[in-house]
């Protein structure tokens, strides 16, 4: 048996689902033990790697020769399910980096590691056992949601939900909790993403009732927040590092709430002044702007709407 089909025998061995039981799936778990054709699995190593070490790894040592745009399904359709089912943890060096980052790593945790270094023998029987008693069975680890360096988010209803850990995630917690209560008092949150899930919160029913498209998450703003007495819609783009709401993204998003009644307020959030001075002149007008280091104030880019002067308290 290749060191190949060893592998994917012991992804069913750890009860992987047959979409991770393939050859691209073993290829990964040889990388990230640092098994080659001729070391044997008593070998096994734990070097923290990011996809396109894993993709040079299936290269060089197994003559597998995956196309640069092979990276996302690695990465969506083995190393995630590898880190659900505690096989390998991502970015152990440094946990609060990005899910985006370039310099996300992976590596195999040390229990997985110990199973391996005695597999074909006896032993790794055992040491499965072990595993499954200490982390419980596999399927348990992938409905389990890992909170570690989570970021919380509270909800109007008092419901907590977690998002990844990032820049933006942050500015986005912001968004619904300093901003909302300001500026929207009694909204409701429609519709927030996630770096790592792009639909964290939806209320699909009162958006089909607003006629937006809920099959189409890519096409809505980062989120969604509807103050139901005045038929406002907040849609807001947290920007971070891209995406303000520019004349084309604009247009974009008027195209595709079409069919909704309800009147837009185009939003877009920033961390601080400095991020907002990188990406003002690229700001459509009738929009506003809303910074999270200074939360009781908006800019507002509406031409005269507001013109006037400031009554004295």
């Amino acid at each position: 048996m290749t060191r190949i089909e060893e592998a994917k025998a012991a992804l069913k061995s750890l009860g992987l689902p047959a979409a991770q039981q393939n050859e691209r799936s073993a290829l990964t778990l040889l990388a990230l033990a640092d098994i080659t054709p001729n070391r044997r699995w008593k070998g096994v190593k734990r070097p923290m790697l990011r996809t396109v070490d894993i993709m040079e790894f299936m290269r060089q040592r197994y003559d597998k020769d995956y196309k640069p745009n092979s990276r996302e399904t690695i990465r969506r359709q083995t190393l995630h399910q590898f880190e659900q089912a505690r096989i390998a943890d991502r970015n152990p060096d440094d946990p609060a980096r990005p899910t985006n980052s370039g310099n996300t790593v992976y590596q195999l945790t040390e229990e997985i590691a110990a199973a391996l270094s005695v597999y074909g023998t006896p032993l790794f029987e055992k040491r499965l056992r072990a595993f499954r008693d200490r982390f419980g069975s596999l399927s348990d680890a992938y409905s389990r949601q890992r909170r570690v360096n989570q970021i919380p988010l509270q909800l109007a209803d008092g419901a907590e939900v977690f998002l990844s850990p990032g820049k933006h995630n942050e500015l986005q917690v912001a968004v619904i909790e300093q901003f909302g209560p300001r500026f929207a008092p009694g909204a409701t949150l429609l519709y927030v993403g996630d770096t790592a899930a792009k639909s964290l919160v939806m209320d699909a029913e009162l958006l089909a009732q607003l006629n937006i498209p809920v099959t189409e998450h890519d096409k809505l703003p980062d989120i969604v927040l509807y103050l139901r007495e005045r038929k406002w819609l907040f849609l807001i783009e947290a920007v971070t590092s891209h995406g303000p709401v520019s004349p084309k993204r604009y247009r974009e998003i008027e195209a595709f709430l079409r069919d909704c009644p309800a009147h837009r307020v185009y939003i877009t959030a920033f961390p601080d002044a400095t991020t907002f001075r990188k990406y003002a002149a690229g700001i459509a007008w009738e929009t506003e702007v809303w910074i999270a280091d200074a939360p009781d104030h908006m800019i507002h880019f509406n031409g005269d709407k507001f013109l006037g002067p400031y009554l004295k308290k």
